[in-house]
């Protein structure tokens, strides 16, 4: 396995898709039905391709591996791929859910063609993004995943759809154009663009770090996206298709927390440690705040965006606490987020799907018609909430005691993000599902049919598997995050010297 580029063949694998599509003539039920199946086909390979990956893959190594590397255009800038424990999960993650995004997206009539092509462009993009080992490379990929996700929006979006696409569009490229001009510097800096080199020697002042990690929090603060940067993703979850939703909450939020833990961590640890209280005091209030905002909505879809931008808040908690438990719980929170968010956009997409409608006014007594519906939406709002026992509890516990250990004040603010998680999801699940079945509307509803069933139940399993046996996930992240806390743990030690030394 290791003799072929596997992963330039998943991440190009989605486009051979796209070609397919491409071929298919006409615009009749037989033609779109072959689209849609192979779309769905191409994602399925591709994910089982992956797997192998995972099979391959050696949890006990710290660096890169499947690595590739060519030549690029003769620039300084080279087409190197390779994973390691933090990039290897969220491929997987990605590849994973992009035949569940297919499967929910079956009853879209409106340019089947270019919804499928727009889907397998993003793959392609948000697996690159992951696997790529060149800054150059690793900007490019961030970059032109906002281009099919701002026609998902744009085109297949609700009513609000294009103010709503041009939000998320101009607020991420914004963010990234300084993380543009810190790679430049880079460059002419280190002389490489090469991320295995500045990993191994980010020699970069401590003055020089600070504007450095500026540059990049500014992208990846917008991307996941934290307090006060965050009223683009409200907009672009209520207005984008459900399948749109899945993918922006389960994937492209991730690649903020992805890019912190690969580049501002890692690259600059003095900043990191100089930043750390900064990071705190944003994460606490994007956690309260939100959670309060979440509490006050009457659209589904916005609440549980908001929501997605409180359990970021633990992530970014997670990260900066700059300890193992910290980083640890933020990389799981962020693949149990990953599921557990893009399930609920399903379960209101289940709904919607129905009645055409996401205020939350007009349900109410949907466990008498929909029981089987009322358990799976249960489930995920009870990992929501963080209940032990699902993949929730996990990353929220280990955030929590990271954070506990760098800051007690930081850990009892953060802890009532928790006590407010369960207020507006539990009263959520109540005013949906509990209540006598009144209104005339709701009373011949459906239950899931088998195709819904076919994107919640593997969503189910993971969830309660990874809540109760989490070390399939946590035992591949490990040696790598001892590899970011060793040069933190350094920087902490020399800031913690030069405190002392300006004191006396």
């Amino acid at each position: 396995m290791m003799s072929w580029p596997i992963l330039s063949v998943i991440t190009f694998l989605p486009l051979l898709g796209v070609l397919f599509i491409l071929m298919v003539r006409g615009e009749d039920q037989t033609a779109l039905r072959n689209v849609r199946w192979g779309a769905l086909w191409t994602t399925i390979v591709t994910f089982l391709v992956s797997l192998l990956i995972w099979i391959g893959f050696d949890p006990n190594a710290a660096g890169f591996q499947f690595v590739e590397e060519h030549g690029w255009l003769g620039t300084a800038a080279s087409y190197k791929l390779g994973v390691d424990g933090i990039s290897m999960p969220f491929v997987i993650l990605t590849t994973f859910l992009m035949p569940i995004c297919i499967l929910a997206s079956w009853h879209v009539t409106k340019r089947v063609k270019e919804y499928m092509i727009a889907f397998l462009v993003l793959e392609t993009l948000m697996i690159g993004v992951f696997c790529s080992l060149d800054i150059v490379l690793f900007y490019l990929f961030f970059e032109a995943g906002l281009i099919p996700m701002f026609l998902i929006i744009g085109i297949w979006g609700g009513p609000r759809r294009v103010y709503a696409s041009f939000k998320f569009f101009l607020y991420t490229l914004l963010g990234s154009v300084l993380m543009l001009l810190a790679i430049i510097y880079m460059y002419w800096t280190s002389g490489t663009t090469d991320i295995t080199q500045l990993l191994a020697h980010p020699n970069f002042t401590p003055e020089a770090q600070k504007w450095l990690w500026l540059a990049f929090f500014a992208s990846f603060a917008v991307k996941m996206p934290m307090w006060p940067v965050h009223t683009w993703l409200p907009d672009a979850h209520v207005e984008a298709p459900t399948a749109g939703s899945v993918i922006l909450a389960a994937i492209l939020l991730k690649m903020g927390g992805y890019g912190f833990l690969r580049f501002s961590l890692p690259m600059f640890p003095d900043a990191s440690v100089y930043f750390q209280d900064f990071v705190f005091f944003l994460s606490v209030v994007a956690i309260i705040y939100t959670s309060l905002v979440a509490l006050m909505q009457e659209d589904m879809k916005k609440l549980i965006a908001y929501s997605s931008v409180a359990h970021m808040g633990f992530v970014t908690m997670g990260i900066f606490a700059l300890n193992r438990q910290g980083i640890d719980g933020a990389m799981f929170q962020m693949i149990s987020h990953g599921l557990v968010s893009g399930a609920l956009f399903l379960c209101v997409g289940v709904v919607y799907d129905r009645m055409h409608t996401r205020e939350i006014a007009a349900y109410g007594g949907l466990v008498n018609n929909m029981p089987l519906y009322a358990f799976i939406f249960m489930v995920f709002t009870m990992a929501n909430v963080g209940l032990p026992g699902t993949s929730g509890f996990i990353g929220e516990f280990l955030s929590l005691m990271g954070a506990f250990k760098s800051s007690t004040w930081v850990a009892f603010f953060a802890t009532t993000g928790v006590i407010l998680s369960a207020a507006y999801a539990l009263w959520l699940y109540r005013r949906v599902v509990f209540g006598k079945l009144t209104k005339p509307a709701l009373m011949h509803l459906p239950d899931v049919t088998p195709r819904e069933l076919a994107t919640l139940l593997p969503l189910v399993i993971l969830t309660i598997f990874f809540g109760a046996y989490p070390a399939p996930i946590l035992n591949i992240f490990g040696p790598t995050v001892e590899g970011i806390i060793k040069p933190l743990n350094e920087a902490a030690a020399a800031a913690h010297l030069l405190a002392t030394a300006s004191l006396q």
